[in-house]
C-alpha cells in the first residue's frame, strides 16, 4: 500500500524534499555484517520538455504526469509489474535474500492477448521477481469476517493460486475468521492448495492483536526458519500500537513459535520500530530463527505518513487520485510516477532501503491490485471483493 540527503547506512532517516522522518535504522542489539550491495535498480525519471523563446532554448520543463484513468495509452497492469519487479531487484541488490511478496494481485501472473482476450499467457519476468503470494479471503472472510466467500470468487483465483504454486511460489493465505470450526475448515482447504493459512479475527489496521484460535500456531515447531518454504505457519499484525510500548510488544511476540511475523514498519505514527526490536522478533520462544516481514502499501498514501507533504491533498500532487473506500485520509495513487517510486524504491531515503536497514526478512507489498482502480474505478475494485 516511501530525494532529500544522504544517510548513514545504520541510520536511516527518512525524510522526503526536506521533511524529515523517524530514524528507519539503529544499532542492533546483536551487531551483525550486513553491507548493502550497490544499488540495483532506480526509477527512470521522466524524459523532460524543454521551452524556447526567439530561438533560444531557456528552461527545461517536466513531462505532464499522466492524468490517472484518463490516459488510454497505459497497459496499468504492466505498470504494477514493472513496479514489483523494480522493487525486487533494487532490494536484491541491497540484500540478495531479501523477499518481496505481493499481497493479491494474482491477475498479473498471467497476460492475456489482447486480440485473443480468452488467451491466457505467463508473465515470466514477473513471476521470477517475487518470493512467494499473499491472497486475502480465499475461503472466508471477504467481504465478511466469518462468512465463506463467494463460489465466483473462489473460481476466479484457485486457478491462480495453482499457476503460482506449480511455478514455484510459496502460497500464504489470510482468511478472516474467529470460531474454530470455520478456521479449522478454512485450514483444510488452504493445505489442499499446497498453502499455509492465517486466520485473522480482523480486517485492515483491526488487525491489532493475536488469534484466540489456536492458542498457539498450527504446525508449531522449533525449527529454525530460513527462507518461506521453511514456513509452516505465519501471523500478521496491521497496528502493534495496542500492545503498548514497543519492548512490550516484541517481548510478546518473541513469546510465540510463528515461523513468519509480518508487521507494519510503524510501531506508532512517527515511531517505526527498532532495530533491536525487530532482532528480538527474529526468535521463536523455543530459541529458533524464524522470519519478520514488514508490511508497505505501494499504491496508496496516508495523510499521516512520513513522507506527506503540508498542503498535499487530492490532485495535489497530481499524482494522488481519489481516497481510498472506507478510509478517507488514504488515496489512490498513480504508481507508474517517478516522484512516487522514489519515495518507496532506489535511493538511501526510501522506504524499502529503511526496511532493509532495519533488519527486516522481506516485505508484503499491498495495494497490487489498485491498478484495477485506474482500469474501472471504484467499481472494478468492489467486484474484485466479491
Amino acid at each position: 500500500m516511501l530525494r532529500p540527503s544522504r544517510c548513514l547506512l545504520l541510520s536511516v532517516a527518512i525524510a522526503f524534499l526536506g521533511v524529515a522522518a523517524p530514524a528507519f535504522a539503529q544499532a542492533p542489539a546483536q551487531p551483525r555484517a550486513l553491507t548493502p550491495a550497490p544499488t540495483g535498480v532506480t526509477p527512470t525519471p521522466q524524459p523532460p520538455g524543454s521551452v524556447r523563446a526567439q530561438g533560444q532554448e531557456v528552461a527545461p520543463t517536466p513531462a505532464a504526469p499522466a492524468a490517472g484513468p484518463a490516459d488510454v495509452f497505459l497497459d496499468y497492469r504492466e505498470e504494477m509489474r514493472r513496479f514489483v519487479q523494480a522493487i525486487a531487484a533494487y532490494a536484491r541488490g541491497q540484500r540478495r535474500d531479501f523477499a518481496v511478496v505481493p499481497m493479491g494481485g494474482l491477475n498479473l501472473l498471467v497476460k492475456r492477448d489482447p486480440a485473443q482476450t480468452d488467451q491466457v499467457l505467463p508473465a515470466p519476468a514477473y513471476t521470477r521477481s517475487i518470493g512467494g503470494i499473499m491472497q486475502e479471503g480465499l475461503f472466508y472472510g471477504v467481504p465478511a469476517v466469518g462468512k465463506p466467500t463467494e463460489a465466483d470468487r473462489r473460481e476466479r483465483l484457485l486457478p491462480l493460486i495453482e499457476r503460482a504454486r506449480k511455478s514455484g511460489l510459496p502460497v500464504l493465505i489470510i482468511d478472516y475468521a474467529t470460531d474454530s470450526k470455520t478456521i479449522d475448515a478454512a485450514r483444510s482447504q488452504a493445505a489442499k492448495q499446497g498453502a499455509v493459512l492465517f486466520a485473522a479475527p480482523a480486517r485492515g489496521l483491526a488487525l491489532n492483536a493475536l488469534p484466540k484460535y489456536p492458542g498457539r500456531p498450527f504446525a508449531e515447531n522449533g525449527d529454525n526458519v530460513l527462507g518461506l518454504r521453511d514456513v509452516k505457519n505465519f501471523v500478521m499484525l496491521r497496528d502493534s500500537s495496542a500492545f503498548g510500548r514497543e519492548d512490550v510488544f516484541a517481548m510478546k511476540m518473541h513469546d510465540s513459535n510463528y515461523d513468519l511475523v509480518i508487521v507494519d514498519v510503524f510501531h506508532k505514527v512517527g515511531e517505526p520500530l527498532s532495530k533491536q526490536a525487530v532482532e528480538t522478533l527474529k526468535y521463536k520462544k523455543l530459541g529458533a530463527r524464524r522470519l519478520v516481514f514488514a508490511y508497505v502499501n505501494i499504491a496508496a498514501a496516508a495523510s499521516d505518513a512520513f513522507y506527506w507533504k503540508p498542503g498535499w491533498r487530492e490532485g495535489t500532487p497530481t499524482w494522488i487520485s481519489a481516497p481510498t473506500p472506507g478510509n478517507p485520509d488514504q488515496y489512490f495513487i498513480e504508481y507508474w510516477q517517478p516522484e512516487w517510486q522514489q519515495i518507496v524504491y532506489g535511493n538511501p531515503t526510501s522506504y524499502v532501503y529503511g526496511i532493509i536497514a532495519q533488519g527486516f526478512d522481506g516485505v508484503i507489498l499491498d495495494g497490487v491490485d489498485n491498478y484495477l482502480f485506474y482500469e474501472g474505478g471504484l467499481d472494478a475494485m468492489a467486484a474484485a471483493e466479491k
